[in-house]
């Protein structure tokens, strides 16, 4: 299931965590460059990589990030992920010009599923929605993968990268092109004729998650490599709180990454239709369905009942994480872009959860829905800034 949503809120909230980190890091070299004279000028200048050239790669980095979201974005709620029956990395570039080859790709159309069980009704101008809104993902897929390996040709010929940064930029490169293979994987699941099943057409919950998982991955590791390249890591002694605070905003990471992955599940089941009430489902604390599929192990990835009621025990669990990584992090001298980090954080995962509750309770309308799921990638975010600003100092 696709949709476009506003991408705004992404961008919003990567300008914001660039700029401030662009702020900070230029007091901050500000104040070394006073305190090393001329020597910290010429060595910076030099030769490549350096500071300079450093920021440049970082903020290119952040960039590619914020495209990922857009097509993070582009992916989960309006049915017209299926309307394109067919993948050609170059042909399928153009969109149908005349009438003749609308009515062309229309027919293709009607020989799957989705238009027999689903959209038997629908007109030509309704399918042509449905069409440029996969189109444009598609296309927005090739433009995030020309802002990968194009600057990596250029950087890496300018002598930007170090020996170490190749392989983190290739390693993006590749899982940009392996993004793509496994968004057409996921799509032929939805285009699969189901003779024993009635149920409305849809893409597999599993590749679902796992497109959805692969391209949370890249951004995390794109956003990562820029912020790690933007801000200097802070000179903190290593004590043992500290050590039991960086720990615990790295388990805190993995579970909010979890709770988004588990998201996936939910919107490829419609898991969000069933049990509209909280905290109870259905005035009870544990549905009488939660594992009526056999074996029990089918339960967690294929039970609309069970899904969701791991997604909400995964949500609630987060926000306790959160709340008990900030109150903790209060108890410590941290620096003040630390400290920044992690208020945004709570915030924002209190804000989260309000916003998973109200899309469950009023049934899952789309620009709620559309909301919440932009909400994952913000939380996601700004753990991610949390654990940049908690690495230790490279030896």
């Amino acid at each position: 299931m696709l949709v476009v949503h506003h991408h705004s809120s992404h961008f919003s909230l990567l300008f914001t965590l660039a700029f401030t980190a662009s702020k900070m890091a230029l007091e901050e070299r500000s104040q070394h460059r006073h305190s090393g004279g001329r020597n910290v000028h010429f060595s910076s200048s030099a030769s490549v990589p350096n500071a300079a050239s450093n920021r440049i790669v970082g903020r290119w980095l952040l960039g590619c990030s914020g495209l990922v979201v857009g097509l993070l974005s582009w992916v989960v709620l309006t049915e017209s992920g299926l309307s394109m029956v067919d993948w050609h990395l170059v042909r399928e570039m153009k969109p149908p010009q005349s009438e003749g080859e609308w009515e062309a790709e229309f027919s293709k159309y009607q020989q799957f599923p989705e238009f027999k069980i689903l959209n038997h009704n629908m007109t030509l101008p309704e399918f042509k929605f449905i069409f440029y809104m996969e189109w444009g993902h598609r296309m927005w897929g090739r433009l995030v993968g020309l802002a990968y390996i194009l600057p990596t040709i250029y950087f890496w010929k300018k002598g930007y990268f170090t020996r170490s940064m190749k392989g983190k930029v290739l390693g993006l490169c590749g899982f940009v092109f392996f993004q793509g293979l496994l968004g057409w994987y996921m799509v032929k699941s939805g285009l699969e004729e189901k003779p024993e099943s009635h149920d409305i057409p849809r893409v597999s919950q599993y590749r679902l998650s796992a497109h959805l998982g692969s391209a949370l991955l890249l951004y995390c590791a794109s956003m990562w490599t820029g912020l790690t390249l933007l801000l200097p890591a802070h000179r903190i002694a290593e004590t043992k709180k500290l050590m039991q605070l960086r720990r615990f905003a790295k388990g805190t990471g993995g579970l909010v990454f979890l709770t988004a992955l588990s998201g996936a599940f939910v919107a490829g089941l419609d898991a969000g239709l069933v049990y509209n009430s909280f905290p109870k489902m259905a005035d009870r604390w544990i549905p009488d369905d939660l594992l009526a599929f056999s074996p029990t192990l089918k339960n967690f990835f294929e039970n609309p009942t069970t899904v969701q009621f791991d997604h909400r025990i995964l949500g609630i669990t987060s926000l306790t994480a959160i709340t008990g990584l900030y109150l903790f992090s209060r108890r410590m001298m941290l620096p003040k872009r630390a400290k920044i980090a992690i208020s945004l954080l709570a915030a924002m995962a209190y804000t989260q959860v309000a916003l998973g509750i109200a899309t469950l309770l009023l049934y899952v309308p789309t620009p709620l829905a559309a909301t919440h799921q932009s909400g994952s990638v913000a939380l996601l975010s700004l753990a991610i800034w949390v654990l940049a600003e908690l690495r230790r100092m490279p030896k």
